[in-house]
């Protein structure tokens, strides 16, 4: 279990007092329809080799690797869901977007 970083008062002797958590609190995952996502190709930091790059997911994290197994599984290739984007080796672009497509979400192919 994850410790609590709590701000402000250190100490309250009033029983009802509610502490409030410096965490943000994580974002509600929207529908596919709502959803507005960007599909880049990116070289950098990856050992000069292509990945292509699924971001502005907005949901919990739990929901965001869902569904990057998903498309880990269509495009048949690794990859990882960190840091609020999808990240799956080589150019599968088009793959991808055919998928999210597919499944309803406003998706467009982004980058040089």
């Amino acid at each position: 279990m994850a410790k609590q970083k709590f701000t402000g008062v250190v100490y309250s002797t009033n029983p009802d007092y509610k502490y409030q958590s410096a965490e943000p609190e994580e974002a509600k995952t929207l529908p596919p329809q709502q959803q507005d996502l960007r599909v880049w190709l990116e070289k950098g930091g990856r050992g000069g080799k292509l990945a292509s790059v699924i971001k502005g997911f907005i949901g919990t994290q739990e929901d965001m690797e869902q569904l990057a197994r998903e498309i880990k599984t269509h495009c048949a290739t690794g990859g990882s869901a960190k840091d609020g984007e999808i990240i799956i080796q080589g150019d599968n672009r088009d793959k991808i977007i055919a998928l999210l497509q597919k499944k309803l979400y406003k998706v467009k192919k982004a980058g040089g």
